[in-house]
């Protein structure tokens, strides 16, 4: 046996004595998963999740180009957009990403992913069919729990069904075809929002029929074998594996003698309290200081841009046409990083795309001319594009199996409280003292993510089970 157990009963402070360790069988099923060098499923399997994260980042984008419209037709102040469209959504994404992410860690990642998703559908059409401040708020906080709890469950099915030379590779391919998501939707917002009474109405249908699409294709989907040893399912676990091996031989793969590390199980204790004994505190610490940061910018770009450029005189329409120019930056982001993931240290990568976040903001509070203003905005959206997927990725590895989606959620959703904090602050500091020192300040709060993040542990290109504590 070779390599640390992935669990805190090694070192770790308050563990028990009293293991139910994983049998050589379910250690055995594991090692032969991560031998296979290649991605062991069809393709179809890759665009079926990745569909799911389209509807996930065209929500995030589109509740930001609606609000305008629906602050008009409801007669909202300008509190209550916030509220709206920020702090409802936000507190669905914490307490649905956690929720359900603590359901998975008990129950399994396929069933909770369904839910997730049709969580989505059917905030996205109550959306569509709000008539007032109270069923908005109502239906953001619904289709806030289903996004939050689908961002953390897709990065960690994603993370644990992929080899570890290509782990990276594969969470940022399934990201790039869910980045299109928040790169399409600047324009289908500009095409029907400034043109139509209803037109943000359509934008949340479109969301929630996308979300259906996604539904239907997921019931497609295996469990996780490493979930399935965990709690003892080994024959559907090897069902799983078996097929994988089959799928990498017909593609001409050979397989290599699997190599056995050490798995430990402990059955009993909640999801949860593995994070607070060591080395999991730590890491809850450092990864919820990162998204933290990260978030205060993210949320400030993305929620309060557009009309902060109006107030700077800018129109409506050119407002929302210079973050749509922008927004091609996600998925050249996404490319870039997809070439990176598993060749760079995941946090100097990580790092790297804070400091190209900088630049961007820095350009954009410029206010220079149109064409500096597109530029900060490219760069922000491409620092966006590299960041997020990877950085998802990198704390899906940072938590044993047995709370994965546990420690996920607290790592983000603790951290999506900065995402409320900066897009109240922004407009403040804008008013305050400028619109480039507002967003300077952004830069700054991201810069300071990258670097938290190199208290991480080190994770590319090893197996889940091996992350060093």
């Amino acid at each position: 046996m070779k390599g640390s157990p992935d669990g805190v009963e090694e070192g770790g402070a308050g563990a028990e004595k009293e293991a139910d360790p994983v049998t050589d069988r379910g250690r055995m099923i594991i090692a032969r998963m991560d031998r296979i060098p290649v991605w062991a499923f069809p393709a179809s399997l890759v665009l079926i999740i990745g569909t799911g994260y389209f509807f996930t980042f065209f929500d995030i984008t589109d509740i930001g180009f609606a609000m305008p419209a629906i602050a008009t037709q409801f007669s909202l102040t300008g509190s209550e957009t916030l509220f709206v469209a920020l702090a409802v959504g936000l507190i669905g994404y914490i307490v649905g990403s956690y929720m359900i992410g603590t359901l998975a860690d008990r129950y399994g990642r396929f069933n909770t992913m369904l839910a997730t998703i049709a969580f989505t559908a059917i905030g996205s059409f109550g959306d569509a069919a709000a008539t007032n401040l109270v069923t908005l708020s109502v239906w953001r906080f619904v289709t806030g729990m289903g996004v939050g709890a689908d961002l953390n469950l897709v990065s960690t099915y994603i993370g644990e069904l992929s080899p570890p030379n290509i782990r990276g590779r594969m969470s940022v391919l399934t990201f790039f075809i869910g980045i299109i998501g928040q790169a399409v939707t600047p324009f289908i917002a500009l095409a029907l929002v400034p043109n139509y009474v209803i037109g943000w109405r359509i934008l949340f249908v479109i969301g929630g029929v996308i979300a259906v699409i996604a539904l239907a294709a997921r019931s497609q989907l295996p469990e996780s074998p490493r979930w399935l040893v965990l709690h003892g399912k080994y024959d559907k676990a090897e069902e799983v594996v078996t097929r994988m091996e089959r799928f990498a031989r017909s593609k001409g793969v050979d397989l290599p003698e699997p190599e056995v590390h050490e798995i430990s199980s402990e059955k009993g204790r909640f999801p949860t309290s593995y994070l607070f004994h060591r080395p999991y505190s730590v890491r809850l610490l450092v990864l919820a200081s990162m998204w933290f940061l990260w978030y205060i910018g993210n949320y400030g770009f993305l929620g309060d841009a557009a009309t902060l450029l109006a107030d700077q005189g800018i129109t409506v329409a050119n407002s929302i046409m210079f973050l749509a120019v922008g927004a091609v930056g996600y998925p050249v982001g996404a490319i870039v990083m997809f070439a990176l993931a598993d060749r760079v240290e995941r946090k100097i990568s990580i790092l790297g795309s804070t400091v190209i976040w900088l630049v961007g903001m820095l350009a954009f509070g410029s206010l220079a001319n149109d064409y500096v203003i597109e530029a900060g905005s490219f760069l922000a959206s491409m620092a966006l594009g590299m960041y997020l997927q990877l950085a998802y990725t990198f704390t899906v590895e940072s938590y044993p199996t047995r709370a994965r989606t546990s420690g996920f959620a607290l790592s983000d959703g603790l951290g999506h409280i900065g995402g409320a904090v900066g897009a109240l602050a922004l407009p403040v500091i804008v008013s305050a003292y400028s619109f480039a020192v507002g967003f300077g300040v952004i830069g700054a709060t991201g810069l300071l993510a990258g670097v938290i993040a190199l208290a991480g542990p080190s994770a590319t290109r090893k197996h889940l089970e091996q992350v060093p504590n």
